[in-house]
């Protein structure tokens, strides 16, 4: 059985953006219909190509706008890929963006059971990891006050506290970490390592070249939608702190 958790295969992706602005619907829809909107095309990725196995770690880097969102979205299977195809073997516990899944109306306590819900936890296990989930984002005080009233950082401790229960295959972790307070930074990089040590397969982006080197084996740059350059995360640390 192959122990290749992550195929990505010569992925492109294209979005079509607007060169005119439409004002309303119906001007959209008349346009549309009488094929006068026009186009420019936008490739946000090209050509990308790579393997993670089983417990493997990749780091993605590379500036704002480089790609490194769009491709966590396509293997995460929120976008589709225009060119190319990507293979997922296992559960993915996506912590994409800020925020995603929750109900900013409800509480804390309740949109613990409806983020598991949306990763396919039952609620009996949401139930079992309650407590640990509670107590590793050390949010104890605020499980019934509504998440609208969080900052930034109380978002974050939640949404990676209910990410990383249990063993899923593969965490999907985007910039999560640079909210939030130095301590926390280093309790989440701790829980993170000790799931690659169980066989989670953990893809990272980070601008800090310095945590991905202490998380990840390896790491891929990505600059304006191309692979720059694909290795040890110490050898592309490297090069991609003195670009």
């Amino acid at each position: 059985m192959s122990n290749v958790m992550i195929d990505v295969s010569d992925v492109s992706i294209r979005f079509n953006l607007e060169r005119e602005r439409v004002n309303s619907l119906k001007e959209y829809l008349i346009r549309t219909i009488k094929g006068t909107i026009q186009y420019d095309e936008f490739w946000a990725l090209q050509h990308i190509s790579f393997r993670v196995e089983k417990g493997g770690s990749l780091g993605l880097v590379g500036l704002n706008g480089s790609g490194k969102s769009t491709l966590l979205k396509v293997i995460a299977g929120v976008l589709k890929p225009t060119e190319g195809s990507v293979k997922v073997n296992g559960t993915i516990a996506p912590l994409i963006e800020l925020g995603a899944g929750f109900d900013f109306d409800l509480t804390a306590r309740e949109n613990v059971f409806l983020n598991g819900a949306i990763l396919g936890y039952s609620r009996k296990m949401m139930l079992e990891y309650y407590d640990d989930i509670v107590d590793f984002s050390e949010l104890v005080d605020f499980m019934d006050v509504p998440v609208k009233n969080f900052s930034s950082g109380m978002l974050s401790r939640l949404a990676f506290a209910i990410a990383t229960i249990g063993k899923p295959d593969i965490l999907i972790v985007d910039e999560v970490l640079s909210v939030g307070d130095f301590r926390f930074q280093q309790k989440c990089e701790a829980r993170i390592q000790n799931m690659i040590g169980s066989d989670t397969t953990v893809l990272f982006v980070s601008h800090s070249i310095e945590q991905v080197k202490k998380i990840c084996k390896n790491a891929l740059w990505l600059d304006k939608g191309h692979m720059k350059m694909y290795g040890t995360a110490e050898e592309v640390g490297n090069q991609y702190e003195i670009s």
